[in-house]
């Protein structure tokens, strides 16, 4: 049996083209990420539905990747909400640069939005009249925070910790450090007194023990051989593409890869393939997972 969550929270689970949606009532009301852009019509739709006619007071990025984000500028549209960011990411927002956001690199959609406050690591922020610590999480982004509520005993994750896993480590990908900061986060998450843990991906879970065990134990195997952690995020790069689009011509597929600068970074440090090579492998991992189908001359996606 799940863990409850307290009176004034309730978790929105999105699925993996859009992260989770965390909303909070009480004093004020808040939301923590908000989703893809194409999803964002539907994030819109659940915070109405669950105010029931209250505005929407304040909107928190745990990190400003286009699945935490892209409902931003629906929501501010909407409501006019205050926007709190990351602050080490509120430059590139403030000018509005979608190569130093990611969102170049990535192939990814996210219309454009401001801010009004940023949230740094060792701040505290009160959502649902309870007080969170925001805490840096750098791994698989250098700027990701995550939110702890020691009087509840529950942790905000975003993509630092899954159930079973946790998010690309990007860093990597770019010659960057990761690996190491990464395992950083998981330590002091294990320093945590934790009784529920809400992803950015998939329900909340109780065992945090058991998710950290494995979360090491994956790490290790990509520290080991950074090879991994390239063809990892290349498939979970075209699995985010399938997720968005739903199918794609097979012969459309070296090209859209060939176009995702950071497809292109991953491979000539790591994989050194032609493109048409390197899309074939891809398609072919995702075909044998149950990710993806061939379906006359369509890679479409299965979920």
């Amino acid at each position: 049996m799940t863990e409850p969550l307290p009176a004034t929270m309730q978790v929105f689970e999105r699925g993996w083209l859009s992260s989770n949606n965390i909303l909070f009532t009480g004093t004020q009301t808040a939301l923590v990420d908000s989703g893809y852009l194409t999803h964002a019509p539907q994030t819109l739709a659940l915070v109405q539905h669950a105010l029931q006619g209250r505005p929407l007071d304040l909107l928190v990025n745990t990190h400003l990747h286009s699945d935490h984000c892209g409902g931003n500028a629906l929501l501010q549209q909407h409501y006019d909400c205050r926007t709190v960011i990351p602050a080490s990411e509120a430059g590139k927002v403030r000018d509005w640069d979608e190569d130093a956001l990611s969102f170049i690199a990535t192939g990814q959609q996210c219309a454009r939005f401001g801010f009004d406050a940023t949230l740094s690591a060792g701040q505290t922020i009160r959502l649902g009249d309870m007080d969170w610590q925001a805490l840096g999480a750098p791994g698989h982004d250098p700027h990701s925070l995550i939110l702890y509520c020691p009087a509840e005993r529950l942790l905000i994750s975003a993509d630092a910790l899954w159930e079973n896993g946790f998010g690309v480590i990007f860093p990597e990908l770019d010659g960057e450090s990761g690996f190491a900061e990464a395992r950083a986060t998981l330590e002091l998450i294990a320093t945590l007194d934790v009784r529920l843990v809400i992803p950015g991906h998939g329900a909340p879970f109780a065992d945090i023990g058991k998710a950290l065990a494995t979360a090491f134990s994956r790490l290790d195997y990509l520290a080991a051989d950074p090879v991994r952690n390239a063809q990892n995020a290349i498939k979970v790069l075209l699995k985010f593409l399938l997720l968005e689009r739903q199918q794609l011509a097979l012969d459309q597929v070296a090209i859209v890869l060939g176009g995702m600068p950071l497809v292109q970074e991953s491979n000539r440090r790591f994989l050194q393939l032609p493109m048409e090579e390197l899309a074939q492998w891809a398609m072919a991992q995702l075909v044998r997972v149950g990710a993806a189908q061939v379906q006359a001359r369509l890679l479409v996606n299965r979920d």
